[in-house]
């Protein structure tokens, strides 16, 4: 297993690590839609927030010489189900030529009261 971490994307703020990489999958811990460089939460509306995480989900994949187009599955996590449609067009953006399984889900809360949170699996070159 190997562990990746990259200052491209906002830094564990708990007891885990940005992701794994175990036999050529990458397993991404959640991402929220935090500034790398300061840590705030980063947009007030669904959009923003969503632009914000799939930057940071991006540099991850990019720290690791993946993709979107790698992504095999998503898990998405929202604050609000009447969000659904707008998170749904700015997620749909990242994803080009291949889509992943996903689910989404509604939550009660999320970290820093963000209305958005999307953890990803991966494939990779080791």
């Amino acid at each position: 297993m190997k562990s990746i971490h990259t200052d491209k994307a906002p830094k564990a703020i708990g007891p885990y690590v940005q992701g794994n990489i175990v036999n050529g999958l990458l397993f991404a811990s959640g991402q929220v839609p935090l500034s790398p460089e300061t840590g705030e939460v980063i947009g007030s509306t669904i959009e923003e927030q969503t632009e914000q995480v799939l930057k940071n989900i991006a540099a991850i994949l990019k720290e690791v010489g993946s993709d979107f187009n790698q992504v095999v599955k998503t898990t998405c996590f929202l604050k609000n189900m009447n969000d659904f449609a707008a998170f749904n067009e700015v997620y749909a953006g990242a994803f080009k030529t291949q889509l992943p399984a996903r689910s989404a889900v509604e939550v009660a809360r999320l970290p820093k009261d963000v209305l958005i949170e999307i953890e990803i699996i991966a494939s990779v070159n080791e």
